[in-house]
């Protein structure tokens, strides 16, 4: 029993850092639904368009008919945007700004993942020594994760939200609405910020602690008997810290 209590006798993480990791989750869930549904934009039901609704990585069609394609095809149904369907008009539907727009969700997605591994790992304190010795780094890590994950998504739905009404791309613009995709986009980006705040606050106090508890123990082998300050030392303290 006693060496059962000994075992957890460590400090626990947080209640910043538990809440940037729950709020990490969520977003996280956010962003993949957004990243696989084929909803960012799609067209009125009453508008009877060729166009239904596309995503970061497909599109769905009906009778559509590419007018500067040279043979008399149309487009049915929903493909991958690199599909051998879509293979002869690729171009038109992938556009620079979009390539853009695909580059920083996928950025976020990965930053996001990465950084909620480091956090899973503090939060269940495995390897023990390590994230109790390096706590403020891994903090610090996961917060420029989420933080670049937050910068991304913004960066993508701003381009995506200003081209998206473009006369270059989709046909009969006028007849399009952005839909639920984009708007998870908006919401993970929107809940990311926050989370990156909370990390941000304590890889700030997790560092201050650090420093605290290295000069206590500096001062407290100072005090000791018999103690001869080394040359680092003296220079560490004519510098004007323990550090």
């Amino acid at each position: 029993m006693s060496s059962t209590i000994e075992k957890n006798e460590y400090p626990k993480a947080s209640n910043a850092l538990v809440a940037g990791a729950i709020l990490s989750y969520i977003a996280s869930i956010f962003l993949m639904m957004s990243f696989c549904s084929p909803y960012w934009i799609e067209s009125y039901d009453e508008s009877f368009s060729q166009f239904k609704n596309m995503g970061l990585w497909e599109y769905c069609f009906k009778d559509f008919s590419y007018p500067y394609y040279q043979f008399p095809k149309l487009f049915n149904g929903c493909h991958h945007i690199f599909s051998e369907e879509y293979y002869v008009i690729r171009e038109y539907l992938l556009p620079g700004w979009l390539m853009v727009v695909q580059a920083f969700v996928t950025l976020s997605f990965l930053c996001t993942f990465g950084s909620l591994v480091i956090m899973a790992c503090e939060l269940v304190r495995w390897p023990l020594k390590m994230v109790l010795r390096y706590e403020w780094m891994l903090t610090t890590i996961s917060f420029v994760g989420i933080g670049s994950s937050s910068l991304f998504m913004f960066l993508a739905v701003a381009i995506f939200g200003g081209n998206a009404y473009r006369r270059d791309w989709l046909m009969y613009p006028k007849f399009n609405v952005l839909s639920w995709s984009y708007a998870l986009a908006v919401v993970s980006f929107m809940i990311l910020a926050l989370a990156a705040l909370l990390l941000y606050k304590e890889a700030k106090k997790s560092y201050e602690l650090r420093r605290e508890a290295k000069n206590l123990v500096m001062q407290m082998q100072m005090q000791e008997p018999g103690y001869h300050p080394s040359h680092h030392t003296s220079r560490s303290l004519h510098s004007g810290g323990y550090i």
